[in-house]
Parts: structure tokens; sequence; C-alpha cells
């Protein structure tokens, strides 16, 4: 019985079930509903109608083979015995540990940040269609120099509250480390590359739409940064806030910079194809008048 006992044991730590061994049949009362007494009646190969089980015949060359096929999970429960709806939770769940989406620091952080690009695209556009800018500082120039301005704050706050968010919640304790350290700030000195490098290849003006202030260029500007990718300071910017998420290991900073990202591709939609057709118009006038 020892024996028995032990290899018990570690059947159910492998989760086979256990079986116990056969006994003899006992007498049963007239009229009992058993086992013993089905058995009896049906003869020695008689299969028990047992709840979740289901008997096959196929027919061979002069004989019948019954096989007996469980209904139930198998060794691992089965995918059907997967609750989807308790696993999303779990995944909401360890989201919410660590970003809070309800917290005031991560409601203002993505404001500041929907709110920049909104701000600035409408007020260009109001101003390429009155010029109304233009005609209360009595030039183009000034204008623009004050839209440059009130940008630069509104920049600076968003960065602002971007942090702040990211200080108001968790650090996630795989990301807190020296590696991933290091790649935010490698991350930081490339966005600040090519964001500096498009300020110093745009101007001021070309950097806050001076075009919107019908300040152009003489042509559109492929020089580096600009020879690398398209909109290299919108995506420097975005590297910006990688790296800066990821050197304080903050998993609400990577959230709020996929935010900032997706805000800029739509500036980008919104932007680029006037900035296309204002220069598609001047490479016209220019052709026209040679």
């Amino acid at each position: 019985m020892g024996l028995w006992n032990y290899i018990s044991q570690k059947a159910k730590g492998l989760g086979v079930t256990e079986k116990a061994p056969r006994r003899a049949a006992l007498p049963q009362r007239d009229g009992a509903d058993s086992r013993g007494e089905w058995l009896a009646a049906r003869g020695p190969r008689a299969v028990p109608p047992a709840a979740g089980r289901r008997v096959k015949e196929t027919a061979g060359q002069g004989a019948k083979t019954m096989s007996i096929t469980a209904s139930g999970p198998d060794c691992c429960g089965g995918l059907g015995n997967i609750n989807y709806r308790k696993a999303d939770l779990c995944v909401m769940t360890w989201l919410l540990h660590y970003v809070d989406p309800l917290d005031p620091s991560f409601v203002v952080a993505f404001l500041t940040i929907a709110f920049n690009p909104f701000f600035w695209n409408v007020v260009a556009r109001w101003e390429q269609r009155t010029r109304k800018l233009s005609s209360a500082f009595g030039s183009p120039y000034l204008a623009c120099y004050f839209l440059g301005g009130v940008i630069l704050l509104l920049n600076v706050l968003r960065s602002h509250c971007f942090t702040q968010a990211m200080l108001s919640q968790p650090k996630m304790e795989g990301l807190d480390n020296p590696t991933t350290y290091g790649l935010g700030l490698a991350l930081l000195g490339v966005g600040t590359v090519f964001v500096l490098s498009s300020f110093f290849a745009l101007g001021f003006t070309g950097t806050f739409l001076g075009d919107y202030f019908g300040i152009l260029k003489e042509a559109r500007v492929t020089t580096f940064p600009f020879s690398v990718m398209d909109n290299p300071m919108y995506w420097g910017s975005t590297a910006n806030y990688l790296g800066w998420g990821l050197m304080h290991a903050s998993p609400t900073g990577l959230l709020l910079t996929v935010v900032v990202a997706l805000v800029y591709v739509v500036a980008i939609l919104y932007e680029e194809p006037f900035t296309t057709e204002i220069y598609r118009q001047k490479a016209a006038k220019s052709h026209g008048r040679r």
C-alpha cells in the first residue's frame, strides 16, 4: 500500500486522475439503480452510460470495434475553457496598475499634447485667409514672431505637463535599468539633433509657419535633415518624448508618446497638402515670369 500511495501522489502531481483498484461487486438491493446491477444485467463487456461519454461504433471486417471518447477538456483544459473576459480584464488590470488615465496630471498632459498642433494650425489658417495678425502687428514678420513665441511657450508647458504626468504615476520595474536609460538618452540625443538641425535649416519663420504669413523661401528645403526624412522636426520631437519616457521607466510616458505621434500624424496630413500647394504655385509663377 505504501508504494501505491507514492505512485498516486506522483500521478496527482502530474495531473493524472487516480484510478482505484477494481473490487469485487457487492450484492445490491432489489430495485437499486447501481453500476454493479447494470453490469450484471448487461454482461461484462457492456459500457456504462456515463455522462460526458460517446460510444462510437465503426464497422470492420466481420466485427464491430467500439471506442469511447471523453467529451470533457483535454489535458490542458482546452482553449474552449479559457474565459476571455477574464483574460481581457487581467490585461486591463495590469495596464491600469501603471497608468491611470483619469489622473488629473495625465488628463492635463493629454490635453496640452492634443491642443498645441490644433491651435497653431487654426491660427495659421485664419491668418492665411484674413491677414488679421499681420494687420494687427503691421508686418507679417512681427506677426509670425509673435505666433512662434506663443508656440514655444505652449511647447514648454506641454513638456512640463508630460513630465508631471510621468512623475505622478508608477514606474515599470522592467524598464528601470541602465540599458533602457541609455537607450532613452540616445533617443533624446537623436531627437534633439533632428529638431535643432530642422530649425537651423528652416529659420525661425520657416519653422513657425511663416508660409501662412506669405513668407516663403525660394524653394522647399531639401538639405539635412530633410534629406533623411520628411517632417524631421515632428519626428525628432517624438523621439525626444520617447527617450524621456524610457529614461523615467514610465509606461505613462510611453503612452503619452503614442499620443504625441498620433497628433503629429494628423497635423502632417493637414499641413502637408497646403505646403506642397503653395510652393507649387510659387514655382508656377516663377516659370511664368521667365
